[in-house]
């Protein structure tokens, strides 16, 4: 295909996608298309002349007969405008069309319903192609192109199933502050201090403790509610966005190692200001307000994504399961699902501050008075 800014492409399979040469349709650049087929392999070219021609992408179609169907189509994706995108129509012309095939007796569909919503046709209109061989001029609106959440908003992710991870993760952060504010406050820490043998490897075997009583708990919670949550969902006619069984198992194990990893964070902040209510509200204010931020569909994207890469939300990126295609324009945003860090990069940024809070616990509780 020809596009307007993004140079010749070539697709297949709806998700690869090839593109050879680079920038905008111009007087110089390629503006002829050609495919030619030696068995089940296809291959694309394209040239400016007609007579030097470049090789942009093969793909192979496994059972194609020996007589296939072919065509032409014009395709006009959604336009970006803010945190919304708009639909439009284009107009093509196609001249000099040359093939094997018998006549010029074309036929056209219309393909996905002529809706003004969800990046169809605006109202009173439709695709139309009229013309022959010498010359086709063809009208078009949406795009051949992978899912993303922006087409599909009533579409479902395991992101949506595990809602329950916020309620949960606000329990972990109260269990992870009292597991040491109590002792604190009952003035138990004197005890517990000096039946070790060191204050900082007693809060070490805390933070273990803790920690591995809250994975395999979350981890439980995760491996039961996603296979449920996705058969309900399905039921009651909710389109849910595929994935692997990896990035499902990933998803289980990132949730169960966000929990686990919050509540040590509350449990060192818990010990640097040995108050449960302060230690709390901290964790709380530094993990869930970021993430009801970045949940605000009419929060700017630029703040989001800062949001979701340096605060200790950045790790509910392990949710992520949707997929950014480079080809496809639409809005890649935290609220719609698509975080700016890997899964495991933005569990980091948690584990970071996790990590860091508890070294400065440990020096603190060596250094302080029980």
């Amino acid at each position: 295909m020809v596009t307007g800014g993004h140079g010749v492409r070539m697709q297949d399979d709806y998700v690869n996608d090839t593109a050879v040469p680079p920038g905008p349709v111009s007087p110089t650049s390629a503006r002829r298309l050609r495919l030619d087929r030696s068995g089940d392999t296809i291959t694309g070219y394209a040239s400016a002349d007609g007579t030097h021609w470049t090789t942009v992408g093969t793909t192979h179609l496994s059972g194609l007969g020996s007589t296939a169907q072919v065509g032409l189509f014009v395709a006009s994706p959604p336009s970006v405008h803010g945190m919304g995108t708009r639909g439009s129509v284009s107009t093509a012309v196609f001249e000099d069309l040359r093939g094997s095939w018998a006549g010029d007796d074309w036929t056209g569909d219309q393909v996905g319903a002529e809706s003004p919503t969800f990046s169809g046709y605006p109202p009173n209109m439709s695709g139309s192609f009229t013309g022959s061989d010498a010359r086709l001029t063809v009208t078009g609106a949406g795009d051949i192109a992978p899912a993303v959440r922006d087409t599909l908003p009533t579409g479902g992710t395991l992101t949506d199933i595990l809602t329950g991870t916020f309620a949960a993760l606000i329990a972990v952060i109260v269990v992870g502050a009292l597991f040491v504010t109590t002792e604190y406050r009952r003035g138990l820490i004197h005890v517990t201090l000096a039946a070790g043998p060191g204050r900082s490897r007693v809060l070490v075997a805390k933070a273990i403790v803790l920690g591995a009583v809250t994975f395999v708990t979350g981890l439980a919670g995760a491996v039961v509610a996603i296979p449920l949550g996705e058969r309900l969902a399905r039921a009651n006619g909710v389109y849910v966005f595929p994935v692997t069984s990896s990035t499902e198992l990933r998803v289980e194990l990132g949730i169960a190692a966000l929990l686990a990893t919050a509540s040590i964070l509350a449990l060192s902040v818990g010990t640097i200001v040995r108050h449960g209510a302060g230690a709390v509200t901290t964790v709380i204010g530094a993990i869930v307000l970021p993430y009801i931020l970045i949940a605000n569909p009419f929060m700017p994207a630029s703040v989001s994504n800062w949001l979701a890469r340096v605060t200790p939300a950045a790790a509910f990126a392990v949710q992520q399961t949707l997929v950014t295609y480079h080809q496809v324009t639409s809005i890649y945003t935290p609220y719609d699902g698509y975080y700016p860090l890997a899964p495991w990069a933005g569990f980091a940024v948690l584990a970071g501050y996790a990590l860091t809070s508890l070294a400065i616990a440990a020096v603190l509780l060596r250094r302080r008075d029980a």
